[in-house]
């Protein structure tokens, strides 16, 4: 299972990015696919997951602000990221597996919102 991340970067507060992650080479591996971040110094946390039929799960501190989905033809998830804060700073990880918690995991982009 290959994923690959893109969409990251530098952004000020209140602005928005999307991400985007392309998967390939298994394709049981992808029934559930999702976003965890890291920030330096705290531990991997789960911002959003998406099934192949739909269903979302989000983290609380994200709710209402990021909105996660899947174009299952293309394997490809993407994460629209909007009214960004300084706390949204950290590297994100595309994630996939047939259930949680996800199994194969991207090399990482970095999200960085400047206040």
């Amino acid at each position: 299972v290959q994923l690959v991340e893109s969409g990251g970067g530098l952004v000020q507060a209140g602005g928005s990015l999307r991400l985007s992650c392309a998967a390939s080479g298994g394709i049981f591996s992808f029934n559930v696919m999702g976003w965890y971040r890291q920030a330096p110094g705290k531990q991997r946390e789960l911002v959003a997951s998406v099934t192949r039929g739909g269903s979302t799960n989000y983290a609380d501190s994200v709710k209402g602000r990021f909105t996660i989905s899947r174009d299952n033809a293309k394997n490809t998830v993407y994460l629209q990221m909007n009214s960004l804060k300084s706390e949204d700073t950290a590297v994100y990880y595309c994630g996939s597996g047939f259930t949680m918690p996800l199994s194969s995991w991207g090399q990482g982009t970095q999200v960085t919102v400047s206040s």
